[in-house]
């Protein structure tokens, strides 16, 4: 039994009450505790919560927060009261935005904890806080199921090597399907799930869970807004279905643990320690996925789940020792996760705050942080002080003397460091592994209105580039004007809104255009000669470069050097380089940036007296230009992933439309009692399709987007998309 009826009070947010669950017997902690109490590393949890838009993720953080005694009163998003969801923008539209960190205990464990946006437009807050994370809970509808960004999610995970949770959230919706959701996380995953709950009914008849470690029934009481849960027998049309369950869950656990599989092989029964020991091996190989259900919004499921973080997900101790190289020898370092190593810090994330200024999030790998101490930054090659070091709680702080590995922090002080820098100990250098993200693919045009205005707005674009590497800003050398660029509608509409807000920027924003690329498909060869005579004692200009341009398969743009012989001395590579990488960046047949090219510098010549670094600049950027033009250039427009859940009788009205558009359906299926179209589109025949979606299924119809890849725009097709659509 978690907890006692009776001796619980009615309304636990009055009490900040904590309950935890020791199983077989109940603790009352009274009080709050500061945040920032210490716990050996092994005790700490560093998670995020991971998922699809609105499949529960910040309700579920919500109810994490209220049974830890972290918050006296669960926030509701669709009440816009959301802890975690503290922007005016979250609230007004019921989304995470940014991802949120916060730190709570369970179990005398200590979890920091962040929230991730659902919506594609924000992946790349997922992306960086899954970077710096040890573990992650993703959270499926039992509904929906695994959704488009739920697989985004999942392979950003995988990518870093997250051992993951699984929450099959919303087991009381009509429709709702445990075991459809475990079929779709084989199919569309690859996973493999191990669930260790069992929901109890589905839909309006879902009244709890069944433990399979333990093999107990968990109710929980609503009049305790689930802070009590009561232990019971599990019911005797479920039994075989529990002990059948029971059995595969050892089967796939004990594979991962050599004397536990010998002790099942012969027939011994496992103690429910042992079983955990199993099944936290096989999570931390990531082999298989631990997976828990619930309701969240009925108070249902969420302190077996923190439970499970403690007993299946990894701390900092468990994470293999974090590599980089020294800067200043190039060789390869490691840093283990203790106190007494030298510093090793990763900036994951740049934030403002209207009190204490600019934030930097950092995950500490080793070391211990001071604060008013100097810590090196090998991008720069300098030094920055650590004014104060702040631990996070949503948009609320507090103040911390020292930070140390495994720890989760924001500081104040360092305003040259970047998202992706390293932080630390000079006399041990190192430099982490960085961050990659993904290339904008919307732009519009803004124009402050006046010229107070444009100061302003001068200032909001610098403050919101630094903290959103997705957040593109330039200025059209044709037109003058600032365009700017970043994931998708959604996105700019939420920064366009910022800066008004924040900055009190008046602005004129114009229709959103496509990011087109460029590319070849051949492979060619490029001669540049910038050569210039000296006028009168003056010296001349000389450079001259030859180049093979040709397709990249494996993807990005790369430069090798093929020199030979000194036909061009070591000196002048780096400018050659730097004359081609910007060539690139300007196009050839629209401007647009030439991407996937690999361009090997054959061969050349120069002058003792007249070779300069910009003479060899200018080649390059003529070598090029002559290069991509022999090589068949094309122009490349971003398609997007659309999946659209539609009731049956207006699948042929949106498949209509999709072809309209230029889309490609590439297959439907069944989701509840509605239809799931997928289909490819042109980035820039979706812009405003929330509209057309709402008005061809009579409001019923949802979608969600992702970027998937570029495609060749077709010739016969260009002029009629470029005047229809809004592309430059």
């Amino acid at each position: 039994m978690f907890g006692c009826i009776d001796q619980i009070p009615a309304v636990v947010p009055q009490s900040a009450a904590r309950w935890t669950s020791v199983h077989g017997r109940e603790v009352l902690r009274t009080g709050r505790e500061r945040m920032s109490r210490a716990v050996p590393i092994e005790k700490v949890r560093n998670i995020g919560i991971m998922a699809h838009i609105d499949a529960g993720k910040t309700t579920l953080t919500e109810r994490i927060l209220f049974y830890t005694g972290k918050v006296r009163r669960m926030g509701e998003v669709h009440d816009g009261a959301a802890v975690m969801d503290w922007m005016a923008q979250e609230r007004e539209r019921g989304i995470t935005i940014t991802s949120a960190a916060t730190t709570c205990f369970w179990l005398d464990h200590r979890i920091n904890i962040i929230d991730t946006p659902g919506h594609v437009d924000f992946t790349m807050e997922v992306e960086r806080s899954l970077r710096v994370l040890d573990g992650a809970i993703a959270v499926f509808c039992a509904v929906g199921g695994v959704e488009s960004q739920s697989e985004t999610v999942w392979r950003q995970a995988d990518d870093y090597g997250v051992p993951k949770l699984a929450f099959i959230n919303k087991m009381d919706r009509i429709g709702s399907d445990f075991e459809n959701v475990l079929e779709m996380m084989v199919e569309r995953l690859g996973a493999t799930p191990a669930p260790v709950e069992l929901p109890i009914g589905s839909g309006d008849t879902f009244t709890g869970v069944i433990d399979l470690v333990r093999m107990r029934a968990l109710r929980f009481d609503p009049e305790s807004l689930g802070a009590v849960i009561a232990e019971t027998d599990i019911p005797e049309d479920m039994q075989l279905e529990a002990e059948a369950g029971r059995e595969r869950l050892i089967e796939l656990a004990v594979e991962h643990d050599d004397e536990l599989l010998e002790k099942y092989v012969h027939g011994e029964d496992l103690s429910v320690d042992e079983l955990r020991r199993a099944i936290r091996a096989g999570t931390l190989a990531a082999a298989i996925v631990p997976v828990f259900c619930g309701a969240v919004l009925r108070n249902i499921g969420a302190q077996p789940l923190l439970d499970g973080v403690i007993y299946y997900l990894p701390s900092p101790k468990d994470i293999p020792a974090v590599t980089g190289m020294n800067p200043f020898t190039d060789k390869e370092e490691r840093r283990e996760a203790d106190d007494d190593a030298p510093l090793a810090a990763l900036t994951f994330k740049i934030a403002s705050d209207s009190y204490v200024g600019r934030l930097t999030y950092l995950r500490l790998y080793s070391g211990t942080m001071k604060k008013s101490s100097q810590y090196l930054n090998p991008r720069t090659n300098k030094k920055v002080r650590i004014g104060r070091i702040l631990l996070m709680h949503a948009n609320k702080q507090e103040d911390l003397d020292v930070a140390k590995a495994g720890e989760i922090v924001a500081v104040v002080g360092p305003k040259e460091t970047a998202t992706g820098d390293t932080l630390c100990d000079p006399k041990k250098p190192i430099v982490l592994e960085s961050m990659s993200f993904p290339e904008p693919v919307v732009s519009v045009a803004i124009e402050p209105r006046t010229k107070a205005d444009e100061d302003r707005l001068t200032q909001a674009l610098g403050r919101l580039s630094e903290e959103d590497p997705t957040f593109i800003t330039r200025t059209d050398q044709d037109t003058g004007q600032t365009i700017i660029s970043g994931m998708g509608e959604l996105h700019l509409e939420v920064l366009v809104d910022r800066m008004v807000r924040e900055f009190s920027v008046r602005a004129n924003v114009g229709r959103p255009m496509v990011a087109f690329r460029e590319t070849i498909t051949e492979t060619a060869d490029g001669r540049g000669q910038f050569v210039r005579q000296g006028m009168g004692k003056g010296k001349g200009q000389y450079g001259d470069v030859i180049i093979r341009m040709e397709p990249n398969i494996a993807g990005g743009n790369e430069f090798h050097d093929d020199i030979k012989n000194g036909e061009i001395p070591a000196q002048f590579i780096s400018s050659v380089e730097s004359g081609i990488r910007s060539s690139l960046e300007n196009g050839i047949l629209a401007g647009y940036p030439l991407i996937d090219v690999k361009v090997t510098l054959t061969g050349g010549s120069f002058d003792d007296a007249d070779s300069s670094d910009m003479a060899f600049m200018a080649a390059g950027t003529m070598a090029v230009r002559e290069a991509a033009r022999k090589a068949h250039p094309v122009l490349l427009e971003p398609v997007v992933k659309l999946e659209i859940v539609v009731p049956e009788q207006f699948v042929g009205e949106i498949i209509a439309d999709l072809n309209a558009r230029g889309g490609r359906i590439e297959g439907t299926s069944l989701r509840g009692d509605g239809r799931v179209v997928s289909a490819t589109a042109p980035l820039g025949r979706t812009f405003g399709y929330a509209t057309a979606v709402r008005s061809l299924s009579q409001g019923r119809a949802v979608y969600t987007t992702q970027f998937s890849h570029y495609a060749i725009v077709p010739q016969a097709t260009l002029e009629t998309m470029t005047a229809g659509w809004g592309w430059t």
